[in-house]
């Protein structure tokens, strides 16, 4: 895998209302885009810090996998999102490897096409690979 940067790092909110000023402050930056996204029952809203952009995640429904997970850990770290040029060859070399990949290639925030490889195979964190257009 060639990455050629942190693309987001996805942080888990019980609520972007509350969120949202809170990380305006810390980073000292203006939100940019709020998203929903309807099959993944989620609301998305970024932050740019140099190249790397913040995603906030809120779930929209108490079943999605955002509220499962603030309901198991709390708010916080979601996952690491990563770009990377040779995605489709990442994705064969991954699979040869054994590792556990939760979804096929699919459209995501943004219109990146992206897969999540599970934290089982990347030492406990969700990592997220993003194709590089």
């Amino acid at each position: 895998m060639t990455p050629t940067h942190i693309e987001h790092i996805g942080i888990a909110v019980a609520s972007l209302e509350e969120a949202i000023p809170r990380f305006r402050l810390l980073l000292g930056t203006d939100c940019y885009a709020v998203e929903d996204v309807a099959d993944q029952k989620v609301r998305t809203a970024f932050f740019k810090v140099g190249q790397t952009k913040i995603e906030l995640l809120e779930s929209t429904a108490p079943d999605g996998p955002i509220a499962k997970f603030i309901e198991k850990r709390g708010e916080g770290l979601h996952h690491i999102a990563i770009k990377v040029p040779d995605f489709d060859a990442v994705i064969e070399r991954l699979k040869a490897s054994g590792a556990r990949l939760l979804n096929n290639p699919r459209q995501c925030v943004g219109g990146h096409t992206t897969v999540f490889v599970h934290p089982a195979s990347t030492g406990g964190v969700l990592l997220e690979l993003i194709k590089e257009n």
